[in-house]
């Protein structure tokens, strides 16, 4: 209690700063590791810690021996393990994207966006079936581990060939992360939402389903009539429109600075669309 009383308000503001930034690091670290394989790592070692503190407790001797064994050698085994989100945090901090926002940034958003609507465009025309998966703050890693691996950069090329008929990936949900194709081929759930309309198919209660667990967002395209849907919530809307599409994509994939406006009114995007069939 004595060094409370004794602290003076400068060393208050110093303290209060200094648990700020370490707890920003924290949080932007975990932020980085978010819907990768390191989160069960880290969990690994968790547990690792909590042995280690249960044996000191207790004074459980070989157990406590084997863990300060294991902790000796643990900041190497740690640096080979997480070496891919170390080397991605340090390429991040390099370009100034680990601590705040930049301008590249929103051009990164406004060229995958481009090129996702580029391609749903031209598999719409054509009635070529397709679900796209975004994934957002809730990690999406247990669905990419179920599809083929593929950590390739956001092309229309590259979604147009992947849903063309009769290829072994046309069936299956691409999930993209930031500006990659994570995965494609991918097993989604299924909604089982009764209210959902018996004229859609199983594309579009998989894209559904995923909207329902997280807060992912999903187009579908119709092999039966080319319509375009967007599910977000576990709602989707049929049929939407180009610019609407492209202007709900601003407002669920871009970081909103504060005090901004929604670029659409949410009750209205909500709001379920009547008439034609979207089988597919």
């Amino acid at each position: 209690m004595n060094y409370f009383t004794d602290l003076t308000w400068k060393d208050w503001i110093k303290d209060i700063i200094d648990i700020a930034i370490v707890s920003y690091i924290i949080y932007k670290l975990f932020v980085l590791v978010r819907g990768t394989k390191a989160v069960q790592l880290l969990k690994g070692i968790f547990v690792l810690v909590g042995t280690w503190a249960i044996s000191t407790w207790l004074n459980l001797y070989t157990l406590k021996w084997l863990m300060n064994q294991m902790f000796t050698f643990g900041i190497v085994t740690v640096l080979i393990i997480f070496q891919p989100e170390l080397r991605r945090a340090l390429e991040q901090l390099g370009r100034g994207k680990l601590f705040g926002r930049s301008s590249a940034m929103d051009r990164d958003v406004s060229d995958r966006i481009g090129e996702i609507n580029k391609a749903v465009n031209y598999m719409a025309q054509r009635k070529i079936g397709a679900l796209i998966v975004f994934e957002r703050s809730t990690g999406l890693s247990d669905y990419i581990e179920s599809g083929i691996q593929m950590e390739s950069m956001v092309s229309s090329e590259l979604l147009i060939n992947i849903f063309i008929p009769n290829t072994p990936l046309h069936d299956g949900a691409v999930i993209i992360r930031g500006n990659q194709i994570m995965a494609a081929g991918c097993y989604l759930p299924l909604s089982e939402n009764p209210f959902i309309s018996k004229e859609l198919g199983t594309r579009h209660r998989a894209g559904i389903g995923i909207t329902e667990v997280c807060d992912a967002l999903a187009i579908i395209v119709s092999e039966e009539t080319g319509q375009v849907s967007l599910a977000v919530g576990g709602m989707v809307v049929r049929d939407i429109k180009e610019e609407s599409l492209i202007s709900k994509l601003f407002e669920e994939l871009s970081p909103k600075p504060k005090g901004r406006e929604p670029i659409m009114p949410l009750f209205p995007f909500l709001r379920r669309k009547k008439g034609g069939s979207d089988n597919g």
